[in-house]
């Protein structure tokens, strides 16, 4: 989602690249022992598994690191974790999906409540947002994977349900539960996606303004630096100028 993204840029410009990295191994690291734990430990075999991988070996992920995860579920290692999903509403009505992975969810509860509460919004009930997007498959290319023609043309052979291209590069989209099947038949005639993983898609959007942004942002970077929280899905719109003088701030 473009605020989202937008978001993501600012906190990577701001530094601290060694600990977000090592922060962003370890929530990798647990989908991979995870979805490891919950079917075979064999990424050809094992859907969520593949879609794991991917989006480690994206983030550049050492392929030892990814092992090691794979073999924490093997040898029944580490914590179990609970897949919890947390909806609320963020600044200026923004309607916000948490899905975390805890060991402890009267922990992760709590700190959510507080990352909204501070921010100036509230945690809601179980679908007290999510009937506002769509649970669908993205699966992202780089610009180099070929023209917008190349892309279409190959997404709507492998069974996608849309396609956006710009400068930045190609969105794949499809059922949620073609996710699987898409992006393997998209792998072999565009080689290997940057990520392919299930999204919140917003259906509607809430745009911000600076003071709300400003809050939006601050709860943006706490949902993202808890240990817990594994991704965050958002329909908030700032506009380029706004979002620049934030990144600046």
């Amino acid at each position: 989602m473009a605020g989202h993204s937008q978001f993501k840029n600012i906190m990577h410009r701001k530094g601290k690249q060694d600990a977000v990295r090592s922060k962003l191994f370890s929530k990798l690291g647990r989908e991979i022992t995870v979805a490891a734990k919950m079917g075979l430990p064999d990424p050809a075999m094992n859907p969520r598994l593949r879609m794991a991988v991917l989006a480690a070996r994206a983030e550049n992920m050492p392929k030892d690191n990814i092992q090691r995860a794979i073999n924490k579920a093997a040898v029944g290692d580490g914590d179990n974790y609970d897949e919890v999903r947390y909806e609320g509403y963020g600044p200026g009505g923004a309607a916000v999906i948490v899905e975390a992975l805890t060991d402890n969810r009267n922990r992760t509860a709590s700190a959510v409540r507080s990352y909204f509460t501070k921010a100036g919004g509230a945690l809601g009930e179980s679908n007290s947002v999510s009937f506002m997007f769509s649970r669908v498959g993205e699966i992202s290319y780089p610009p180099q994977a070929g023209d917008a023609d190349k892309v279409m043309e190959a997404a709507i052979e492998a069974g996608a349900d849309d396609v956006i291209s710009d400068e930045n590069g190609h969105v794949i989209l499809c059922a949620f539960d073609a996710l699987n099947e898409v992006s393997k038949a998209l792998e072999a005639a565009l080689g290997q996606p940057s990520s392919a993983k299930p999204v919140w898609r917003p259906s509607t959007s809430a745009p911000l303004d600076e003071e709300k942004a400003a809050s939006m942002m601050k709860l943006m970077e706490a949902l993202d630096n808890d240990d817990d929280v594994q991704n965050v899905f958002a329909n908030f719109e700032i506009s380029d100028e706004i979002m620049g003088r934030l990144g600046a701030g």
